[in-house]
């Protein structure tokens, strides 16, 4: 039977089968004629019809309504559902809103990259286009997609635009996952890390994403090199040894067995291949070979922040503040342009703009202390204000209050309390003026900065000279500490090295060990005392080869580290010719003058009190005729603050004795028959 929709039936109804005209709806014709010629009357005819029409056309607009609400409520659902799964981190944030026509497309990817990484435009499109350079030539796996260089100086934004770039393109399904794989190479220093190396790098290539991103090539062994190379050059990297995959998929060595499915190369995995850099091109070619460089498919820089961009992101950056404090705390944070322009000013050369986002971290966790100083739930707002000492906040128009101030009291090693301990230092009145510079340099580079002035970095590396026991290990102590009180440093901590922690017993075991105690210094200060002894002329080659890895390793950290070199003045001369960028290195060079018998004389009254001796008065004047003869005679074998102490020490053994004789005589107290003197 042929079909017949409603429409079609109704106007059959109306003009009957064939298009002729029926009357009524029934069987039955009317038998009324009009007045004019005797023809049927239509218009009632019609007028029902149009009725019925209507009631029709009703029933289907409620019926479509129907189904539009059921389809938006299951596109609705089917978004909740995939928003669900961003938040999971199942997906990439962004998959749920991403329009139709930008699935699969490339098309307005940039623009949309460029609405949260600012300021670096030229970068962005840079990166997108050497994400795309694969879709349009064409590649295969397990060959690598693409080969890139992502350069620049630190806090430029290299990390976030990737990041940015890699969930945009995993929204739009351009990538299966926004997930990346990282290799820090600085891990793998030395060839006895080989193992390891492997096995990281072929879980790399095996973890989830389709990007593996190289951090520090610069720090890692060059035969490793060669293997990454070869990923990049030849699609593939033959391995010397034979190795298995167990069952956590792990890379272990085979040994000599003969086991099925031994893996005897490794292969890129149809992965992009990422390289970060603080470098160009050119130290690649260094590292890597003119073949690797060549296989580079795009070399990506980012340059510095202009200071509009910078309020451009203090302003992202204290928006986005104020919906967690909104959120987090219950409070509404306004804030004006001289706060977007402290937040701006944090940008530095060792921070970059992750500074910007430091300093609102610290904001909030500032105002978290303020709402937990009560157990009520605070409301209303709270206004943040800049002033020169740094940032003020009020709530609901109250006076303005210090915002830092709310913070617990870091650990800055106590800046008062170390001035107060180089104060009391004998003597050193030429070192202590330079130590107490420092802090001012720091500060009005920190002005500066605030001010949206460029700054200028100071080198702090240092070379102390002078007699033994001048002071100078106690200095640089004490110069740890202060560098760490005054925010110059991160960590603060003292690594106190001589020639035997840095030399190797066997050839190829002097720089992974160097290197080592590099690593362990970062943050804070590494201390070579008598570093003459590296240098024992041209043919000490391991001493050669640990000067040279220093001298590396201060220009590779040169934000992150400061050496402090001590020796003799002379020997110290010398040294100095072993590398010829050792000197230049070195700009601060402070020479610690020998003490003088009233200095001596003090010394010896400090040690004392810090024992809990007292000398008596009567000693001060053979004191002073045994110390100033010892230095006239030769201040470099008297030991200077040693003799001192070696001086008391002696006296103390001698009071012991006799107060086993006098029983009844002061124990704290040092009598001149108590002295003895090595003339």
């Amino acid at each position: 039977m042929a079909y017949t929709d409603d429409w079609e039936s109704l106007m059959n109804g109306v003009f009957g089968a064939g298009g002729r005209v029926k009357f009524g709806s029934g069987a039955a014709q009317p038998d009324t004629k009009a007045k004019t010629g005797g023809l049927p009357d239509l218009n009632a005819a019609l007028l029902e019809q149009q009725k019925q029409l209507d009631e029709l056309l009703k029933k289907q607009n409620a019926q479509l309504k129907k189904q539009d609400a059921d389809t938006q409520t299951a596109l609705e659902n089917s978004r909740q559902m995939l928003r669900d799964m961003e938040n999971d981190g199942l997906l990439a944030k962004g998959t749920a809103d991403t329009k139709p026509e930008h699935l699969g497309s490339f098309e307005g990817l940039a623009a949309e990259v460029k609405k949260t990484v600012l300021g670096q435009d030229a970068f962005v499109d840079g990166v997108v286009r050497a994400m795309r350079r694969p879709f349009v030539l064409g590649t295969e796996a397990p060959v690598a997609r693409n080969v890139i260089l992502l350069s620049g100086a630190p806090g430029t934004g290299r990390h976030f635009a990737l990041e940015e770039t890699a969930r945009i393109m995993a929204a739009r399904g351009l990538l299966q996952s926004d997930k990346t794989a990282v290799l820090d190479l600085a891990l793998y220093p030395d060839a006895g890390s080989e193992k390891l190396f492997l096995q990281d790098l072929y879980a790399a290539l095996h973890a989830p994403g389709e990007i593996l991103i190289f951090e520090h090539y610069e720090s890692c062994y060059p035969g490793f090199l060669k293997t990454i190379a070869d990923l990049a050059t030849k699609g593939s990297a033959p391995l010397s040894s034979r190795y298995l995959v167990n069952k956590e998929g792990i890379l272990v060595d085979a040994g000599t067995a003969l086991a099925p499915g031994a893996v005897s190369r490794i292969d890129p995995c149809g992965k992009y291949l990422i390289f970060f850099s603080h470098k160009g091109r050119e130290a690649l070619a260094d590292k890597f070979g003119a073949p690797f460089v060549s296989a580079v498919g795009d070399v990506c820089t980012t340059i510095a922040f202009a200071r509009e961009d910078l309020a451009a992101m203090a302003a992202q950056e204290l928006n986005a503040l104020a919906q967690k404090v909104r959120t987090r705390l219950g409070l509404t944070l306004t804030a004006g342009a001289d706060v977007r322009d402290y937040v701006a000013a944090q940008c530095s050369k060792e921070k970059g703009a992750a500074g910007l986002k430091l300093c609102c971290d610290r904001i909030f966790r500032a105002l978290s202390e303020y709402c937990l100083q009560t157990d009520t739930a605070l409301t209303g707002t709270v206004a943040l204000t800049a002033v020169p000492e740094g940032l003020q906040f009020a709530l609901n128009g109250a006076a303005p209050a210090d915002l830092f101030s709310l913070l617990p009291t870091e650990y800055t090693g106590a800046v008062d309390e170390i001035r107060a301990e180089l104060d009391a230092l004998v003597g050193l009145a030429p070192v202590k003026d330079y130590v107490f510079g420092l802090a001012d340099n720091l500060q009005v580079q920190q002005r500066r900065a605030a001010a949206g002035f460029k700054t200028a970095s100071l080198s702090m590396h240092m070379i102390f000279t002078g007699n033994p026991g001048t002071g100078k290990t106690t200095i640089a102590r004490l110069v740890a500490k202060y560098l760490k009180a005054i925010g110059a440093l991160k960590g603060g901590q003292l690594v106190e090295v001589s020639r035997g922690d840095l030399v190797g017993r066997y050839t190829g075991h002097t720089a992974p060990l160097t290197n080592s105690v590099i690593q362990s210094a970062l943050g804070g200060v590494l201390f070579i005392d008598e570093a003459y002894s590296l240098y024992r002329g041209e043919q000490d080659s391991f001493g050669l080869e640990a000067i040279d890895t220093l001298v590396k390793g201060m220009e590779d950290h040169r934000d992150e580290l400061v050496v402090i070199l001590a020796g003799y003045t002379k020997e110290m001369e010398g040294f100095l010719t072993a590398n010829s960028g050792l000197a230049s290195r070195f700009p601060n060079k402070v020479e610690f003058p020998d003490y003088t018998a009233d200095e001596l004389l003090d010394i010896t009254t400090v040690l004392a009190k810090g024992k809990g001796y007292r000398l008596d008065e009567s000693c001060t004047f053979p004191l002073l005729g045994y110390y100033k003869r010892r230095q006239a005679l030769d201040s470099r074998t008297a030991g200077n603050g040693r003799l001192a102490r070696n001086t008391l020490e002696k006296a103390i053994f001698n009071q012991s004795r006799r107060l086993v004789a006098e029983p009844n005589a002061p124990l704290d107290l040092i009598l001149p028959s108590d002295l003895e003197f090595d003339e």
